[in-house]
């Protein structure tokens, strides 16, 4: 070994975890990420919640939101849902539902089978020009959300495959299952220096050991990160070019969850976390189903 070599810095063999966390967990929902904690630094995302309940089916009630996105992800079980035009469905396992609120609007929701339902639903930042701008509500079945390899593209574009729905901001959000024993490389677009991951079930190599209820945020860069599946392995993985502007989550609440308020009001949450009667429509009707 030449002296130089020797007084070489080790070689990077991988793209760093940075923080990592089990969340908080209120009966059937953990929330892993919130504006006062990880959602900060991991800007456009904001919330990420991740729901495993078992028991009866039941509906929750209208109620509305605005200058937020939501994607719900249902990986097992079925999650019902009210659009804005009162049209009712159900959105069965690998289903997604996207609600881009811009100006604000309703809908609600519930779980629709008896049985165990698991799944994640997402808050995503809006620019400026999209938190007062038009509203979405998109519904896709799972045979309509595009798969490349072991990864589904829930939101954006990956290898191949591209979601029709369009992102707010440049975004990639992708749900992967892995065989124990299999390996996967996820290669992010150029800017995309945001990073993180959660898993639902199994225990991943990354190359540290994430297990179930597990997320971690890697640093900003544009490597690369290879997953291997030390059992078999169902994760989400999100990662986007940096959100530039405040963090700003604009919820409209219902009167009987503010206090029985007189009128509709709204609020600005700005780096804090929301009471639990402010939380998105899915993870508040499992917490009140839970609180029986």
């Amino acid at each position: 070994m030449t002296l130089a070599a020797a007084q070489s810095p080790p070689a990077r063999l991988a793209r760093a975890i940075t923080h990592r966390t089990r969340g908080r967990t209120h009966g059937p929902v953990t929330r892993l990420m919130s504006p006062s904690d990880l959602g900060e630094s991991l800007k456009p995302f904001v919330f990420l919640d991740l729901f495993d309940h078992e028991g009866a089916p039941f509906s929750g009630p209208l109620h509305p939101h605005s200058g937020i996105a939501t994607l719900s992800y249902v990986a097992e079980g079925a999650v019902s849902y009210i659009d804005p035009d009162n049209v009712r469905g159900t959105l069965p396992a690998g289903g997604v539902e996207w609600m881009q609120a811009g100006r604000g609007m309703w809908h609600g929701g519930g779980l629709d089978k008896a049985g165990r339902t698991r799944g994640f639903q997402l808050w995503i930042a809006l620019p400026p020009e999209l938190e007062l701008g038009p509203t979405k509500s998109i519904y896709q079945a799972p045979d309509e959300v595009p798969q490349d390899g072991p990864a589904r593209v829930l939101l954006g574009s990956y290898g191949t495959a591209t979601n029709s729905i369009v992102p707010p901001s440049p975004i990639n959000y992708l749900a992967v299952r892995l065989r124990a024993g299999e390996r996967w490389r996820y290669a992010p677009p150029t800017g995309h220096t945001v990073l993180w991951t959660a898993i639902l079930s199994g225990a991943l190599s990354a190359p540290s050991v994430l297990q179930r209820g597990d997320l971690a945020t890697f640093e900003p860069s544009s490597e690369a990160v290879e997953f291997e599946a030390l059992a078999d392995a169902e994760f989400v993985l999100g990662s986007a070019a940096p959100h530039q502007h405040e963090s700003r989550v604009r919820l409209l609440l219902c009167p009987h969850l503010a206090g029985r308020a007189s009128r509709w009001r709204g609020t600005h949450l700005v780096d804090q976390e929301p009471p639990r009667s402010r939380w998105p429509s899915l993870s508040e009707a499992l917490r009140e189903s839970d609180l029986g």
